[in-house]
């Protein structure tokens, strides 16, 4: 593919950096990421990667923009308020980048149409705000052997990691099982400081670049936390787990599964 004068200076600083080139960002703009959640964390990703020209983002979500969430949600604006997330994200991304195509899922996202729904990305991104979503992601990632970056927010504290198939443990080697539903409270319960999503979202758009371009180190095998009123970050490394049901040797998890949802679950992100 030939770049247009535009696109040249569209992407200029990205083709002069010795890491993408021109080469880094045609694998871009032929690359396909899937966002789940278009809430906190999905909201940031999105803008990104859709700035950064990749070439196809598909963003799914139950849910409608409410004046609550934009506090954070910087994708959605106030006249947005009552219009399906997935719709008002579709219309920024464009706004920002039309090279780019944007497929919307308005769905609640289970066991069911998971599958499908992750197969024809490269790369997806984990942007749910409750455990049996974040599960249900990492198992049927792992299945399908899709790469994915994880990440939760909540208060002034965030974390995330990277699976990649095949290079470190999944999430489900790390945290198992989900806790009993309302063990922990959401985001809703215990209030997010806005800009959080913006730092650890735009660290899942970082992870898939540098999937999509093979370039750095990426977070497999490791938990990146980062505690905001510390303006502290720690990269601790994972340990492998062997008897992990789903990546493990003898993995007893063999197709995705939901667990029981709250009321507030899995209609998209922080």
């Amino acid at each position: 593919m030939a770049f247009t004068n535009e696109q040249l200076e569209r992407y200029s600083r990205h083709i002069i950096l010795s890491e993408v080139g021109v080469k880094g960002q045609k694998q871009l703009l032929q690359s396909k990421v899937l966002i789940i959640g278009a809430g906190g964390l999905g909201a940031p990703a999105a803008l990104y990667l859709a700035a950064a020209g990749v070439g196809t983002i598909g963003i799914a979500d139950a849910d409608s923009v409410d004046l609550s969430n934009l506090q954070r949600q910087v994708i959605h604006t106030t006249p947005d308020v009552g219009k399906a997330k997935t719709q008002s994200a579709k219309e920024t991304m464009e706004a920002i980048n039309p090279d780019i195509t944007v497929n919307t899922y308005h769905t609640f996202v289970t066991a069911r149409n998971i599958p499908e729904l992750i197969a024809g990305y490269d790369f997806i991104i984990d942007g749910t705000d409750n455990f049996p979503a974040k599960f249900l992601i990492n198992d049927a990632c792992v299945l399908a052997k899709k790469p994915f970056s994880h990440a939760g927010i909540i208060r002034f504290k965030g974390q995330l990691l990277t699976y990649a198939p095949d290079k470190g443990p999944c999430y489900r080697c790390v945290f198992k099982e989900p806790p009993p539903p309302e063990a922990v409270p959401t985001c809703r319960q215990a209030g997010v400081i806005g800009a959080m999503g913006g730092v650890i979202g735009s660290l899942q758009a970082m992870e898939a670049i540098k999937y999509i371009i093979g370039k750095g180190e990426l977070l497999t095998g490791y938990l990146l936390t980062y505690d905001a009123l510390k303006m502290e970050f720690r990269k601790i490394k994972l340990p492998g787990n062997d008897s992990c049901p789903v990546c493990g040797k003898n993995p007893s998890i063999l197709e995705p599964f939901d667990y029981e949802q709250t009321a507030c679950d899995l209609k998209g992100g922080h």
